[in-house]
């Protein structure tokens, strides 16, 4: 029993929250990429925030890693799911889904993008609050081979992961306390998700 206490006391918090913190990331990047409606950005931000605050000199690379592999292969299976919604003769609800959260205008811009730039589209597609599902929808309606999407979705989601860990990072080193930095971090990742549709208003306002 001592030794077993012993063992207990010399196991850090941070060692705790590290084994807890990183799957759970994962988990969570992996789903918001399948159901697109959790706040990716702002998960990875927040992870980039406590790992600021660790000791450990790989937190915040496991972060990377971690973020920007369970986007990569969360968009792979959602891509893979629309293949088959396409090749089916129903579709499929998977297909449905992305076809609802992709506007015509916005999927309109996405088909005419793509076809003057390319894979350049797609990667750019990942850094524009809601492009990812416009532009994965024109690549699946351009009959795009797996393979060829998963080219461009790579540098895409390290982009993504890298710009959203610098953004955590800005917060925690701007504030002492972890918490404080979680919160400027979310509250900067909101703004910047609700940039684009506050600007469309504004502009439909104008014009109207």
């Amino acid at each position: 029993m001592t030794w077993l206490a012993a063992t207990a006391t010399t196991v850090a918090p941070e060692s705790t929250q590290q084994a807890i913190g990183y799957p759970t990331l994962f988990l969570l990047v992996l789903l918001g990429a399948l159901v697109p409606v959790i706040p990716t950005g702002a998960l990875v931000s927040t992870a980039a925030v406590v790992a600021f605050h660790q000791t450990s000199p790989f937190s915040l690379l496991l972060v990377f890693v971690t973020a920007s592999l369970a986007a990569f292969l969360g968009d792979g299976a959602l891509y893979w799911l629309g293949r088959r919604g396409m090749g089916s003769k129903n579709g499929s609800r998977w297909l449905e889904a992305i076809r609802a959260r992709a506007p015509e205008d916005r999927l309109t811009r996405a088909q005419e993008k793509l076809a003057e730039h390319g894979v350049a589209v797609l990667v750019l597609s990942r850094l524009v609050p809601a492009g990812r599902i416009p532009v994965m929808l024109a690549c699946l309606m351009a009959r795009w081979p797996i393979r060829r999407f998963a080219r461009g979705n790579l540098p895409a989601c390290l982009a993504w992961a890298a710009t959203y860990q610098v953004i955590g990072i800005l917060g925690g080193s701007l504030f002492k306390e972890p918490w404080e930095g979680v919160v400027a971090a979310v509250a900067l990742t909101v703004l910047i998700s609700a940039a684009p549709s506050l600007w469309r208003r504004i502009r439909r306002t104008t014009a109207a």
